[in-house]
């Protein structure tokens, strides 16, 4: 029975089955036919077509050849063109690129037509690009201007300002083209972050991964890399910040600027000058902040980055009114700070109650300990209404009362030199007074760092032990 079926089924489709098996010789040929067209190059010296592989890179990248070790094909998965320790630079510039892969994607037909060689794409890989600030601007337009198929994999980016490394961008990817068109990856100090840009570089996305860290910069107006008029957004964790900019190549202004957090909530409006020197002059008008985000400041830290401070010049002004249902202890403030090569000298007027405070001196945060030098004096109108405001009862007339302190507090040692403390023009303190003031302000208010010395229960203490 089963012969009989067979017999039928092979008489009746014998000629499809013959296609079929005919096929088969068909599919080998053609799979041996892909994989000769793809071995063969392998064998071809490829030293001998060097300088054609340069001019094309030349022609359609604008990237000049200065040394490499060696070239050889790569069959797949896609076949290329290898070389191996590459030193690059623009045409007309001094900006090396230090690539350890450059592979090069011939069209398919150039692969044997080497009189007529047309480059598919390139891709950069494993490379090192070192940067000085002016440098930055070219290699961006370069990348981004560039009409051709290019990709950057796994780029060590540093940026130097006058041979000062100022920033490292680690793992770097980059591409024009395909799904991940103008997408940048990489790492900032240690932080995977990931920039997404529009086509017409209108919108930019930046984030850093899994750290609620988001940004977004949508450009009004943009001329060749000298001029941007545009608004920044950000988010960092519960904390918002949103500002209108202009970049005119040396000046960065920056307005209808603000912040709105949970601890802390201000206006500002700063000015950014780039050329001849960095200069940084900002407005503050603080709405809202709590005495307790000092806590979190290290100001050690800040000390130790001596070579950022020393580069930094600045003017600021903090101005604050205290809303009248607020519990925060100071009523208004008003603080200057100017900044210079890493000398600070600032002035800060306090209102609290009817009681002023104000203070000038400076700080040369170069110094390996530095000194914060002091010239303060507090006037009450009323002495009794000012001690109530530090929860102290006393039984005080409510009389006038005039503080004069001057003296010096070193930041590392947590130590404090008293030169002056004087009380309403009539009392002076001895140097045994000064020494008590001194080792009472040391146990009491300088036991942990800085910023404790303003802490309300802290302060309390303090009065009720030299009272």
């Amino acid at each position: 029975m089963l012969n009989k079926i067979f017999k039928i089924t092979h008489n009746k489709y014998n000629k499809f089955f013959r296609f079929i098996f005919f096929l088969r010789y068909l599919l080998a040929i053609f799979f041996i036919s892909i994989a000769l067209f793809l071995i063969i190059p392998s064998f071809f010296n490829y030293e001998k077509k060097a300088e054609i592989i340069k001019k094309g890179l030349l022609y359609n990248y604008n990237l000049k050849i200065n040394k490499y070790d060696n070239i050889k094909f790569i069959a797949l998965p896609i076949p290329s063109l290898e070389l191996k320790n590459v030193l690059v630079n623009f045409e007309n510039s001094d900006v090396d690129l230090n690539i350890k892969n450059l592979r090069v994607y011939p069209k398919i037909f150039s692969i044997y037509n080497y009189n007529n060689f047309e480059i598919n794409k390139t891709t950069l890989e494993n490379n090192l690009i070192s940067l000085e600030v002016p440098d930055l601007k070219l290699i961006t337009k370069y990348f981004f201007n560039q009409e051709k198929k290019l990709s950057l994999r796994n780029l060590n980016l540093k940026i130097f300002n006058k041979e000062k490394l100022i920033l490292e961008v680690k793992n770097f990817y980059f591409a024009n083209h395909g799904y991940n068109k103008n997408s940048i990856k990489g790492k900032i100090f240690d932080k995977s972050f990931k920039i997404e840009i529009n086509n017409d570089f209108k919108n930019i996305n930046f984030k850093f991964l899994n750290s609620g860290i988001k940004a977004d910069i949508i450009l009004k107006e943009y001329k060749d890399n000298d001029y941007f008029k545009g608004t920044f957004r950000s988010k960092i964790l519960n904390t918002n910040l949103k500002f209108n900019f202009i970049y005119d190549n040396k000046v960065l202004n920056i307005f209808n600027s603000y912040l709105r957090g949970k601890n802390l909530s201000f206006n500002n409006e700063s000015v950014l000058t780039f050329e001849p020197f960095f200069y940084l002059n900002s407005k503050f008008i603080v709405e809202h902040f709590d005495i307790h985000i000092f806590k979190k400041l290290n100001l050690e830290k800040l000390i130790e980055a001596k070579n950022i401070l020393k580069k930094i010049n600045s003017n600021s002004e903090i101005n604050f009114i205290s809303n009248k249902f607020s519990r925060n202890p100071i009523d208004s403030a008003y603080i200057k700070i100017d900044l210079a090569y890493g000398r600070v000298n600032y002035l800060k007027e306090i209102s609290i109650y009817d009681s002023s405070l104000k203070c000038n001196g400076n700080l040369n945060l170069l110094e390996e300990k530095p000194l914060i030098y002091f010239d303060c004096s507090l006037l009450s109108n009323n002495k009794k209404k000012f001690l109530q405001k530090f929860s102290i009862k006393t039984k005080t007339e409510d009389a006038p009362f005039d503080v004069d302190v001057s003296g010096n507090l070193n930041i590392i040692n947590k130590k404090i030199n008293l030169k002056k403390v004087s009380l309403n023009k009539q009392y002076k303190a001895t140097k045994e007074d000064l020494k008590y003031f001194k080792e009472a302000f040391e146990n009491i208010l300088f036991d942990e760092n800085f910023f404790e010395i303003f802490n309300l229960k802290k302060i309390k203490k303090f009065i009720l032990e030299i009272s």
